[in-house]
């Protein structure tokens, strides 16, 4: 399937061999080494996926990553880093980032990475709008197609990210999960030892969509195991 990335990288002879490389795999690619055009270019270009760098001038990796998940129109991100502390590679996955690489790192792995986020993107849409509109449990109803949530009648704002692992949640009523397989059913491949970003993303969807957050009816933490979505007003009802 042809698809159009945008490579904001500023080493030149890398950019230059991930261009070369993406394209044998039959993938258009746009490709800049400054900060404030690739911002632009992702702000104005209709693309597939966006493999970023951290260290960029002009604007940063993660001053990119957030100013673009800030915005309605949702573009996948995968996140280049010669940084190999666990911190930039949470701060990066808690921006929004879809997936990490650190350098040096194998054209091989570059195109594992790449494959699993557009399989992932093709699975979520194929299991989700086509089956039914709507989701409603209790007193909060997602309407699917639209990303759009809503408690007690009020809109609720969530991120792209809060909005699939409420819908996982809101789809699987009663089953407990492990934080380890939230991780691979709403953030995909290489997120392993990152149990701690569930932790955050549910603690803010407590925060949006619970009476009392500290005693919550949704979202259920399942002690020593994981967390469960409450199924005490029966199966999550599809319409």
């Amino acid at each position: 399937m042809q698809r159009r990335i945008l490579v904001i990288e500023d080493e030149e002879d890398l950019a230059d061999l991930l261009a070369l490389h993406l394209r044998d795999v039959c993938q258009e690619v746009k490709v800049t080494g400054d900060g404030a055009q690739g911002l632009a270019l992702a702000e104005s270009g209709d693309y597939d996926l966006i493999i970023l760098d951290l260290m960029l001038p002009e604007i940063p990796g993660l001053d990119i990553c957030r100013r673009l998940r800030a915005q309605p129109r949702y573009t996948p991100i995968l996140m280049l880093t010669a940084r190999s502390s666990e911190i930039d590679r949470v701060l990066g996955l808690e921006l929004g980032a879809d997936d990490y690489l650190t350098k040096p790192f194998s054209l091989m792995e570059l195109n594992a990475r790449v494959k699993a986020i557009f399989r992932r993107l093709e699975a979520l849409a194929a299991d989700s709008a086509p089956a039914f509109g709507s989701v409603g449990v209790g007193e909060l109803h997602i309407e699917v197609e639209k990303r759009r949530v809503t408690f007690k009648g009020r809109p609720i704002e969530l991120t792209r990210r809060e909005f699939e692992l409420l819908l996982h949640f809101c789809l699987h009523p009663g089953r407990v999960y492990t934080r380890a397989q939230l991780l691979d059913a709403v953030w995909g491949y290489g997120h392993t030892g990152y149990e701690h970003t569930v932790n955050s993303h549910i603690n803010r969807l407590r925060a949006k969509i619970e009476e009392d957050p500290a005693h919550p009816y949704y979202i259920l933490t399942v002690w020593g195991v994981g967390y469960r979505f409450t199924d005490s007003a029966g199966e999550a009802e599809r319409c």
